[in-house]
């Protein structure tokens, strides 16, 4: 819930003899100001390159940000949201936490912690602001991985559609079909006509939404019959012509019409279908599921977002 503020309220303190305003309030998330100067310090470190936090960023262009006002404070509303959401989870982390990570980091970049420090001198930081940073860095991290990052799943088929809708069906790709069937056989008595006829009504039956396994049990005519029908899991290249012409346009749970083959006369299901991937999907099969991960993020993120937005109090005052 979003409150704008009719008149501005302004930080001011005495200076000398008279007041003088020194800074300005331009939001108040629940309890927590925003300032001016927060935003004028927040866009001088993401042109700098400063201590910034890109778990928010990583949901925009930070160039474009810096030229836009507005943009840079909505980032620094959502920070806030998502701190307030760390102490009411109380999900802070100890200062032990911050140092293992502070080793690592040095570590990971092949420096001393003293190296690190001057490093951090050299920019105008100190290592207890570095800790702080680290701090917050790791605790809204935390709060993430729990709220949105651990509810994210890309399947294999998942990475397939997007392949697919992305390059095409390739030649080389091919199905794994789990089927069942009912067979009419020509020569049982009545002969191929009498087959037909045969087929035809279990045809009409299967129409009217009776079930193909108790047709199959009932009608089918197949010497090996198993419980349901069961034929068994072939690749598209293993089949009959007829009966790949028959099945490809058909999804898990769909039945076929009538198909006419050397041996009679059988009605088909689809039980499973399993796209076998080309080599290419597999040699691409992580990047794309980097991307579906990176897109899979942001949605979620920003719901995750929305969501706090509409529960907390938000008091924008205006610049």
């Amino acid at each position: 819930m979003i409150r704008i503020a009719s008149i501005l309220s302004l930080i001011v303190v005495a200076c000398t003899a008279s007041a003088k305003t020194v800074d300005k309030i331009v939001a108040i998330v629940n309890d927590q100001p925003i300032t001016l100067t927060d935003i004028e310090k927040f866009k001088k470190k993401i042109a700098s390159g400063g201590l910034v936090d890109d778990a928010l960023l990583k949901l925009g262009d930070s160039k474009e940000l810096v030229k836009d006002r507005n943009a840079l404070l909505n980032q620094l509303i959502d920070e806030k949201l998502i701190d307030s959401e760390v102490k009411k989870k109380s999900m802070e982390v100890t200062i032990e936490r911050v140092e293992q990570e502070i080793r690592n980091i040095a570590q990971n970049n092949g420096i001393s912690r003293q190296q690190l420090t001057s490093a951090l001198a050299q920019k105008g930081v100190s290592m207890s602001q570095y800790q702080d940073f680290i701090k917050t860095s790791l605790e809204r991290q935390g709060l993430i991985e729990k709220e949105v990052t651990s509810k994210i799943r890309i399947s294999d088929e998942d990475i397939s559609s997007y392949y697919l809708a992305k390059k095409g069906p390739s030649a080389s790709q091919t199905y794994e079909y789990t089927l069942s069937h009912i067979f009419l056989n020509p020569k049982n008595p009545g002969g191929d006509s009498a087959a037909l006829e045969r087929a035809k009504n279990v045809a009409e039956k299967l129409k009217s939404g009776q079930s193909f396994e108790k047709l199959a049990e009932q009608y089918s005519e197949d010497g090996n019959f198993t419980k349901g029908g069961a034929l068994g899991t072939f690749h598209s290249g293993e089949m009959t012509k007829e009966l790949q012409t028959a099945v490809r346009p058909l999804d898990t749970g769909d039945v076929s019409g009538i198909v006419k083959t050397a041996q009679g006369y059988q009605i088909l299901k689809v039980n499973k279908r399993t796209l076998i991937a080309d080599p290419k999907l597999e040699e691409e099969k992580e990047n794309i599921r980097r991307v579906l991960y990176a897109d899979a993020f942001k949605r979620q993120f920003k719901l995750w977002l929305n969501q706090r937005h509409e529960e907390s109090f938000i008091r924008i005052n205006g610049f």
